[in-house]
């Protein structure tokens, strides 16, 4: 089969799918199709250049490597058959591509068959191990409580390479949420894949999938980290019944990319830092049925994580010792009212003037306080405590924040007009443009634009709604993945213009498209023509133009020139 062939089989089979089939090939390939792209047959000649087929082959797993060397596709496995074909690396009968064939050549690759299920399961991780596994599990789910956390509380800015800022980074470090940037960056990586972290305006923003992940118990927000992990492995690493392949084999997963092996460690030590593999990726026994079927045994892990309480101590000196992990439901709201100063199996955190106007801010009051805190503390509450309590609710709301009903612009009210003239030439606010207005300060930018840009700003400010009424205000967060665009809606267009550009007469299109190609090249072609009297002759031309319904060649054999009616052309070959 030539090349032409190849490209006219493929644009045929192009055809023949359906548009979510174009879709997730176009998707897979991350082919930039020429602009010049108009139809089916352009679009297979794109798909089969040197440049892409060995982008898409770099990317291939080892089986489907070693399924591509089968000369006539005898003994692929249906499940390899399929994803070769959807990547448009195989015809119909299953055969690689001409150019596909060259370029397994060229790339010199013999890859054995590497069944996915057939790599030897992991050694069982001993006690030791185990232990140190749930230790790291414990302390990964604590910190990315914490990236998570500072993510809501505002956007973790990305640089153009898509990492974290250095300030951002230097600030996680400090306030201790991670170790270093390393341990940040697989923990950013790690939310990511468990939709619990997203992009809005190139800064990582906490999902509302991370609202409600905070609120699980420990194991279970294990486990949902967990499988976002596994779900989002490479293909070569994933099995049919959605687990993964030892991690023994991940290195080999795919021999032609050079830049796999860096990614496969990374992987791995993202694993080992989640608790999914011990240290030399031995197994603890909650990872069997992940990696197995895709869900861990949480009763296993469980067993071996520390037992979280319900109960705080608080302290005269303004801190609160917590005796264990504290459960999710009260540690959060916790955290919104204090800084924390340890973290480990028993944490500590202080009360502040700046952590309680925080809180304050976001919707409490003395009375919530009190009552949330007379709930938890095993001591009650020290008096130390109530005093600041009382005093800082008192002080705040002396900045309001509400939305005019008329104007539809955000208005800045405060019994201090000194407060407000502070306000109106702060430079950190010129983005909302506040500006002087019947005693008070009025923005076109939303209430909680204002209001966040307020608190970050350290004054001591409320939302109210209509009423005066303090409301809790919640910062953006991060679209669900289920509101992303598709595959189908980014290349909706292209395909519609594709469709369109298919006639019926597919033969014909592709009969012109190679007089064309044969005209610009001002090669020599073999003519099949059927004359008025049925029968057919073959003329072999050097092809000199097309127009007008008519082909135009230089016979050599002849020494003419002749002109050829399309619809009596049969067939081309090149000699």
């Amino acid at each position: 089969m030539d090349d032409s062939s190849d490209e006219r089989a493929l644009a045929t089979m192009l055809a023949a799918s359906g548009d979510a089939e174009l879709a997730e090939l176009f998707e897979a390939r991350r082919l930039p199709l020429p602009s010049t792209a108009h139809d089916f047959f352009d679009v297979a000649a794109a798909l089969l250049t040197d440049t892409a087929v060995d982008k898409t082959l770099t990317r291939l797993p080892a089986a489907l490597l070693s399924a591509l060397t089968d000369a006539d596709g005898a003994g692929v496995d249906e499940r390899a058959r399929a994803a070769l074909g959807a990547l448009a690396l195989i015809d119909a009968n299953a055969r690689p591509f001409d150019a596909v064939r060259s370029r397994l050549d060229a790339l010199r690759v013999r890859t054995p068959a590497i069944p996915l299920d057939a790599s030897p399961a992991p050694a069982r991780a001993d006690a030791a191990a185990t232990a140190a596994a749930a230790e790291r599990a414990f302390s990964a789910v604590a910190s990315l409580t914490d990236v998570l956390l500072a993510a809501s509380a505002a956007p973790l800015p990305r640089t153009g390479a898509g990492t974290v800022s250095v300030a951002e980074r230097r600030r996680l470090v400090e306030d201790g949420a991670v170790v270093d940037v390393d341990e940040l960056d697989d923990l950013l990586a790690l939310g990511r894949d468990a939709a619990l972290l997203g992009d809005v305006e190139r800064a990582w923003t906490a999902t509302g999938t991370a609202v409600d992940w905070l609120a699980e118990a420990t194991s279970a927000r294990w486990a949902a980290v967990a499988r976002g992990f596994v779900a989002h492995l490479p293909l070569g690493l994933r099995t049919p019944l959605g687990g993964f392949v030892s991690p023994g084999a991940w290195a080999a997963a795919y021999p032609l990319d050079a830049e796999w092996p860096g990614q496969a460690a990374a992987l791995l030590r993202r694993a080992i830092r989640w608790g999914i593999l011990a240290e030399a990726a031995v197994e603890p026994a909650w990872t069997t049925d992940l990696r197995e079927h895709g869900t861990p045994d949480l009763a296993e892990l469980d067993a071996h994580l520390p037992p979280e309480v319900d109960r705080i101590y608080l302290q005269a000196d303004l801190s609160a010792i917590s005796p264990g992990p504290l459960a999710p439901k009260w540690e959060q709201r916790l955290r919104t009212m204090t800084v924390r100063e340890t973290r480990a199996q028993a944490s500590t955190y202080r009360f502040t003037v700046e952590s309680l106007t925080t809180a304050v801010s976001a919707g409490e009051s003395a009375q919530s306080l009190r009552a949330f805190l007379g709930e938890l503390s095993l001591t009650g509450i020290p008096q130390p405590l109530d005093y600041l309590i009382e005093t800082t609710a008192a002080r705040h709301g002396l900045i309001r924040v509400s939305t005019d009903a008329d104007s539809g612009r955000t208005v800045v009210r405060s019994p201090d007009p000194q407060v407000l003239a502070t306000i109106g030439v702060d430079q950190a606010l010129r983005p909302v443009g506040l500006v002087p207005h019947e005693g008070a300060l009025v923005s076109r930018a939303s209430r909680d634009a204002v209001y966040w840009s307020l608190v970050d700003a350290r004054y001591p400010v409320v939302a109210v709604d209509e009423d005066d009424d303090v409301e809790r205000v919640s910062r953006r967060v991060a679209r669900s993945a289920s509101t992303e665009q598709t595959a189908a809606e980014r290349y909706a267009r292209l395909i519609e213009t594709l469709r369109s550009a298919h006639g019926p007469d597919a033969d014909a299109a592709w009969l012109e498209r190679e007089l064309e190609q044969a005209v610009r090249a001002r090669t020599s072609i073999d003519v099949v023509v059927r004359l008025p009297d049925g029968s057919a002759r073959t003329f072999s031309l050097e092809a000199t133009g097309i127009g007008g319904g008519r082909l135009r060649g230089l016979d050599r054999a002849a020494d003419v020139e002749r002109t050829l009616p399309l619809t009596s052309i049969v067939s081309v070959r090149h000699p």
